[in-house]
Formats: C-alpha cells, structure tokens, sequence
C-alpha cells in the first residue's frame, strides 16, 4: 500500500457549460494505492474549487468541492475464460503506470450540478427586461396575448347595449 499526497492541475474543460474548474487550478489529491490481485484499488479524495455562475441570476460562485474516488485499475491481461472485451470497460494498468485523470472527471464532474444556483432562494432575472428580481421580488411586466388585439375595439366602456 502506498499512499499520495499530491496537487495535481486541472486539465482542460473539467466542468459542464455553468460551473467548473479552470485549466491549471489546483486539484489536492489524498489518495491510497493498494495492490489487489486483480490489480491496484485507488481510494481517496479529491478536492478543487470550483467557479462558475447561478442559472438564475447569473452571479459569480465558488466554493471547494471535495469528490470520494474508489476505483480498481486492472492489470492488462483479460481474465481466464473472459473475453477481450472486459478490460476495455475497466481502467487498466498500463506499463505500470494508471492514469487518474478520467477516474478524476467521473467523480468531479458527476458531483457538480447541472443548473447551479447561488441559493435556493434565488428568484432570478426577470424574463421580459433582464431586471435582477431579488432587487424587487414584486416585478412584473403586463403581457397581454397578441390573439386578443383583434377583439380590443369590439366593446368600448361606454357601449351600453351589451
């Protein structure tokens, strides 16, 4: 068993479209690397902060996110009576080496949420004019429906013969 203690860089497009790590930030690994017999478990932590923007009202966020990784590196050679195949749906260990960038994605990335928010709270922006609603929560713009223009002249306030 050994164990890392290491700050690794970011890669490049580790997020989604909102919210993510930039290229180059600072990833703290804590991990742990056991020999198995099918090959080396990797367990540990990973921790990076993160930046990106409410969906709602479009505010800057940040916070650390820490993600649990758990994951088995085998080694190259299919097992006995299994087919080729199987050691492709695995992380394999490859000339003694294992690449923990994609185990890093998987359990970064599944953890950042899909449309963040500031808080939940967050009313948002105002559909019609951008107006930020926390600001005013009582906003609102009368939107009458275009259908109806046509029947706007037909009844008059003054028109007594309903």
């Amino acid at each position: 068993m050994e164990t890392l203690d290491e700050v690794v860089p970011a890669p490049k497009d580790f997020g989604n479209a909102l919210i993510g790590a930039e290229e180059g930030t600072d990833i703290d690994l804590n991990v742990r690397l056991e020999s198995v017999v099918d090959g080396i478990l990797v367990s540990g932590v990973a921790s990076v902060d993160v930046h990106g923007e409410c969906s709602r009202c479009l505010d800057s966020i940040d916070y650390e996110l820490s993600a649990d990784v758990q994951e088995l590196f085998v080694f190259e050679k299919a097992p006995e009576g299994g087919p080729e195949d199987e050691i492709d749906e695995q992380y394999a260990v490859e000339d003694e080496e294992i690449d923990l960038e994609p185990v890093l994605r998987d359990a970064v990335i599944l953890q950042l949420p899909f449309q963040p928010v500031c808080r939940e709270t967050c009313l948002g922006l105002c559909s019609e004019c951008g107006f930020r609603l926390e600001d005013d929560p009582e906003h609102h713009h009368e939107v009458l429906d275009s259908r109806w223009n046509a029947l706007a002249g037909l009844f008059n306030e003054g028109d007594k013969n309903l």
